[in-house]
């Protein structure tokens, strides 16, 4: 399996520039339009020396990206701020053994079979900034970490760390936006609290909810997995059907946007009024279309061709998603390049080409606040 990444690179979280190695103030790459192939190369994260290994998983935040390696011991690499420049990396020898890792701006936290431990990444302390011991029950025996979920709880991006979650809502995943969570259940249902005032947590309203409440909209139905962006909340059900709400000011959640679309517009005119005299050009076009700002509840998204939905990932304001057929479709905002393909932003679903045109099936997809990662193999392989 293969990381291809995409959008926003201005610290090296994606691939190292050569100025960004040598401390310039300025770096060219700061975009990533074309979808690049992560290094496999591990140099200095401390697990081994000089070798190459296969990324299993990526975990991305706005300036860093945690490549996560399973095989063998199991390790964790750094790219992005800090760890590029300074020629570092603080997972070091203290992520040997690791299961899982969860990344945020200021923290790196990392799941053994034994502990969980939270490190600060700006003070780079040579002991974790916070760490649970975890004793593993008999019937719970090889049942696998997934942060940020933990025994009883949940991790949060910054302190206080942990929080108690009730044994009764029986959490598979959770997700955390910027100021919301969602979680899903063992049983396919979907639960959210949090700040709710751009309609992120489904229930219909805009107010918050401090303790997790289920998203009736979607009770009776079976969801397999669910992602938060920064103001958004996205989900895909059991048949491959993908659930949208929350805030669609740049078209995140695949439904008509007014200030993308006007934003285009006005784009479109200043294109027309360097090469044209056109009286008032396309003014007001669109003042009867129907845009959504907020869409407060569950609404169904397509992609076209109509196409299940596998899996789904969220940026700060785009989302992504593969189909069980092995194509990736990402629509939001896209100033830095972060869509995968020339459009600069979209309120409509778009397959990203460059991995049908090079025979690629793309079986993951990981989205940083700016960037998108994308986990792929071979189609003769998808299709053995």
């Amino acid at each position: 399996m293969r990381w291809f990444g995409f959008g926003f690179n201005a610290f090296g979280q994606i691939f190292v520039h050569e100025k960004l190695i040598k401390g310039s103030d300025t770096v060219n790459e700061v975009k990533v339009i074309s979808p690049t192939e992560l290094s496999s190369h591990v140099d200095r994260s401390g697990c081994r020396q000089d070798i190459c290994m296969n990324t299993s998983e990526i975990r991305a935040s706005w300036s860093r990206t945690a490549s996560l390696y399973l095989d063998g011991d199991g390790c964790v690499s750094l790219a992005g701020f800090g760890a590029v420049i300074t020629k570092e990396c603080i997972s070091m020898v203290e992520s040997r053994g690791c299961k899982d890792a969860f990344i945020s701006e200021s923290y790196l936290t990392l799941a053994f079979s034994d502990r969980v431990e939270s490190w600060d990444l700006e003070t780079k302390k040579e002991t974790p900034a916070w760490s649970m011991e975890i004793k593993t029950q008999p019937e719970c025996t090889g049942t696998p970490l997934n942060l940020p979920l933990v025994p009883g709880g949940y991790v949060a991006t910054k302190p206080p760390f942990y929080h108690s979650l009730s044994p009764h809502l029986k959490a598979k995943s959770l997700a955390l936006g910027a100021e919301h969570a969602i979680l899903l259940s063992a049983t396919g249902a979907v639960y959210s609290w949090g700040l709710g005032s751009h309609g992120q947590l489904g229930h219909g309203g805009l107010t918050s909810e401090v303790e997790p409440r289920a998203v009736e909209a979607l009770w009776g139905m079976t969801m397999s997995c669910v992602a938060t962006g920064g103001w958004h909340s996205v989900c895909t059900s059991d048949g491959g059907d993908l659930y949208v709400w929350g805030w669609n000011e740049s078209g995140q959640l695949g439904l008509p946007s007014q200030a993308l679309r006007k934003a285009q517009q006005q784009s479109a005119q200043r294109a027309d009024a360097s090469t044209s005299s056109r009286e008032d050009p396309q003014e007001g076009e669109d003042d009867n279309g129907v845009f959504i700002s907020i869409q407060a509840f569950p609404a169904l998204v397509d992609v076209t061709p109509p196409r299940e939905i596998k899996t789904v990932s969220c940026g700060s304001r785009h989302t992504a998603a593969v189909t069980t057929t092995g194509d990736l479709y990402t629509w939001g905002w896209g100033d830095y390049g972060q869509l995968g393909h020339q459009t600069l932003s979209s309120d409509e679903p778009r397959r990203v080409e460059f991995f049908r045109e090079q025979q690629m099936c793309v079986v993951d997809v990981v989205c940083g606040a700016w960037n998108t990662f994308a986990a792929v193999v071979k189609e003769e392989v998808a299709n053995s």
